[in-house]
């Protein structure tokens, strides 16, 4: 049986599609082949935007692809058909919990993944850094 796991940011073209991204890639290594992972962003504005070229430039720096994505807004109605959700920040995770549903959503990471789309370009290998780490606790969870 197939499951679906949704990351969920503010725009969709920062931290939920380097999640996207690396969970893809860490689950495939595992040899998890019954997940499907998609990415979207509470707010709709860069819907159709590829994603931030620094942060396509963060994964490439580790040999990651993530030119094919394309933002997109988070739609309620996946509270219903998505088997996780995890958000991003606190704000995501309040965000999204006013949507109706039984789907869980927690945090990506043990704590809060920060924004680094109004700073350096150190940040966005700094929030790889911690999607990456994150990533391995999903495998394990979603492993079983």
């Amino acid at each position: 049986m197939t499951r679906y796991v949704e990351i969920v940011c503010t725009g969709n073209i920062c931290r939920s599609p380097i999640g996207e991204v690396v969970l893809r890639a860490k689950l495939a290594e595992a040899g998890i082949d019954d997940v499907v992972v998609t990415s979207s962003g509470t707010d709709g504005w860069h819907a159709g935007d590829p994603m931030d070229p620094r942060a396509a430039a963060a994964l490439a720096r580790r040999g990651y692809d993530g030119s094919a994505h394309r933002a997109r807004q988070f739609r309620g109605s996946w509270r219903t058909e998505r088997d996780l959700i995890l958000a991003m920040d606190s704000g995501h995770l309040e965000s999204l919990q006013r949507h109706p549903g039984t789907v869980p959503i927690q945090l990506y990471d043990a704590t809060d993944v920060p924004d680094p789309y109004y700073g350096e370009d150190a940040g966005f290998d700094e929030v790889l850094d911690l999607i990456e780490k994150a990533a391995e606790t999903w495998i394990t969870h979603l492993r079983t």
